[in-house]
């Protein structure tokens, strides 16, 4: 799942990117408050961190203007400021999380699992579909029971096509959502991503639909 952290201290920014990727999600930042307003309007992010007290814009001023302009993406709020009116401002403002400084990184990274699971319509950490479960606080995949090596990416798209499993998904969507802005997006690495992965779980893992996408099966058969 690809992530947005909007913090301006670069040490905090930093230490969010780390845990962040560490827990499976593919971490970006930024730490001016009209490079993250663009940013959040322009990429397919899974979900925004974002800290109330930026430079040249506000958080909450961010905030609103994503949601005027409709965007949904999941946001956490990060501050050192936790009064009552203050969270009250934020929840009104669009944020779906409330985290005040200082906190546990381990907290904010659980808080940030579930966000994504709920925008996707999951409540749980642990999905099943055939035989295969995915585990979200493990960032495990099994099949029939044997856990599946895979690499960051592989687990990145497999867990991406879990949480979507209702739908086929295209591959501009898959790219833009497991490569960072600074990296190439070619429908090529997608492809090869998805070979190697037939080639661990069984053919019939994932499903085509040509000209449309890629969709779990969840069984190789």
């Amino acid at each position: 799942m690809r992530v947005l952290v909007v913090e301006d201290d670069p040490l905090i920014r930093t230490d969010l990117g780390d845990a962040l990727t560490a827990a499976g999600f593919l971490a970006e930042s930024s730490g001016d408050g009209n490079e993250a307003l663009f940013l959040g309007d322009t990429e397919g992010y899974d979900l925004i961190v974002l800290d109330l007290g930026l430079p040249s814009l506000d958080g909450l001023s961010i905030l609103r203007q994503w949601r005027d302009n409709g965007r949904g993406m999941p946001v956490l709020v990060l501050t050192a400021r936790g009064t009552w009116s203050e969270r009250v401002a934020g929840i009104e403002a669009g944020a779906d999380d409330y985290l005040p400084k200082p906190f546990y990184m381990e907290e904010l990274v659980a808080r940030a699992r579930a966000l994504v699971r709920r925008a996707a319509g999951h409540g749980s950490a642990i999905q099943t579909l055939g035989d295969l479960r995915l585990d979200t606080n493990q960032m495990r995949v099994t099949q029939r029971g044997t856990p599946v090596s895979l690499t960051a990416l592989e687990y990145r798209l497999v867990a991406y096509l879990f949480h979507h499993r209702n739908r086929t998904v295209p591959v501009t969507e898959l790219l833009e959502h497991l490569y960072g802005d600074d990296e190439s997006r070619d429908v090529n690495a997608i492809e090869a991503v998805i070979t190697r992965l037939r080639r661990k779980m069984g053919a019939g893992v994932i499903g085509n639909r040509r000209g449309f996408g890629y969709y779990l099966r969840g069984s190789a058969g």
